[in-house]
């Protein structure tokens, strides 16, 4: 019978095993008891300083983040194999229950699924991973993920996504995004009965943003008249709300990205199309300017923008950059119309990005009432006490006087 390969032992402090006992899975490095030595991307187990056990996880030689727990329970090497391919067919399984109206969705996402360090994106028949941790870069445990996925996903071509500032700073090789499995690495998909393009080593994130999906529906609900979408991307909310407008204008600053907004609006030509789209290339902090200056008015705008606040040392100026576009945009709108606005910086709270509409709406002489006040789609979902795990904030409201 072989021996079982040695697990490393790492000591948190009171303030890491804290942490840990109250339901999140990091530590960060300052929270390790020297010394706190592993090789890269290793199974460790986990305790407090008077030797209590917290349970096993993955290790980071080089990420602030050292410690991701992955169980409460001291699991060897040879059980953890089983583990991972539980804990993916937990994620596929409760997709299933969840998902509605479409052939992508978010599969595994990383801490809410209990796999730590991994994504994976479902995009019709185009499987997109993301291994965000020396871990899952390990060849054995992204062999096991490449076979669990096979194995749930038999007909799926399975592409890995490479963030390479991420690969820097798990301190990785560099590794081009690449097919692993299949023939075809784009494909179209539906969400909500609107198709798209998807070109699996193109784009930004692992693809389109399937985190707003429920919100795109939501926001046709209540989206009328003449809209604006600002931050377009590729054209998710104003493909929606063509299916409901009379006229839509949608505008970003990459011709890229409005390239493939094009093309996505051709793919939906003749289906349940009420509005023309007029594709714009500009800044939409500009756009708006301009806009608000000629009296412009809209009786639906959409604001989506990338994240502003990549650290807490930016929310002030993030918040000061979303008051200015929800000013600017609460200015534009007609009596009755609709709002929907956006934030995806986890560093801006709800209560934050509430606070700051409401002032927007107090400078802008307009009184608001909030119609739905969402999150991120279910397939993205949030584990409790692990609050980086909720991060889009969607508000739909309408300007009543």
């Amino acid at each position: 019978m072989a021996d079982s390969i040695p697990v490393p032992a790492i000591i948190v402090n009171h303030r890491g095993a804290a942490r840990l006992r109250g339901g999140h899975l990091w530590v960060y490095r300052s929270d390790l008891v020297p010394p706190a030595e592993a090789p890269a991307g290793a199974l460790v187990h986990v305790r407090d300083e008077r030797g209590r056990r917290l349970g096993s996880a993955l290790y980071s030689s080089a990420s602030e983040i050292a410690i991701r727990l992955l169980s409460r329970e001291e699991i060897t090497e040879e059980q953890l194999p089983l583990l991972l391919r539980e804990r993916i067919a937990s994620a596929v399984q409760f997709r299933q229950h969840v998902v509605r109206d479409t052939d992508s969705y978010r599969v595994i996402f990383s801490e809410a699924d209990l796999l730590p360090g991994l994504i994976l994106d479902k995009y019709n028949d185009v499987l997109s991973m993301q291994a965000l941790t020396q871990a899952f870069d390990r060849e054995d445990l992204r062999q096991i993920v490449l076979d669990s996925t096979s194995d749930h996903f038999p007909d799926c071509n399975v592409i890995e996504r490479v963030d390479p500032h991420i690969r820097e700073l798990e301190r990785l090789p560099r590794r081009a995004s690449q097919l692993v499995h299949g023939d075809r690495s784009s494909t179209i998909f539906t969400m909500n009965g609107v198709r798209f393009h998807f070109d699996g080593l193109g784009g930004q994130k692992t693809g389109a943003f399937l985190d707003q999906r429920e919100n795109y529906a939501a926001a046709a609900l209540y989206a009328h008249g003449e809209a604006l979408d600002c931050f377009t991307y590729q054209g998710g909310f104003a493909l929606h709300l063509a299916r409901v407008c009379a006229q839509v204008t949608a505008v970003d600053s990459s011709r890229p990205a409005l390239e493939v907004a094009e093309r996505n609006e051709q793919l939906n030509r003749g289906e349940h199309r009420c509005g023309e789209i007029e594709w714009i290339e500009a800044n939409a902090f500009d756009l708006l300017k301009d806009y608000a200056t000629a009296e412009r008015q809209y009786d639906t705008i959409v604001l989506d923008p990338p994240a502003f606040a990549k650290t807490k040392r930016t929310v002030t100026t993030a918040l000061r950059g979303y008051k200015e576009l929800n000013l600017r945009a609460l200015k534009m709108l007609r009596p009755g119309g609709v709002l929907v606005t956006c934030s995806c910086s986890f560093h801006v709270s709800e209560a934050e990005f509430l606070k700051m509409l409401g002032s927007a709406a107090a400078d802008a002489g307009r009184r608001v009432r909030i119609l739905a006040n969402r999150s991120q789609a279910q397939d993205h979902p949030v584990l409790l006490n692990v609050p980086e795990t909720t991060y889009l904030k969607c508000i739909i409201a309408n300007v009543i006087t």
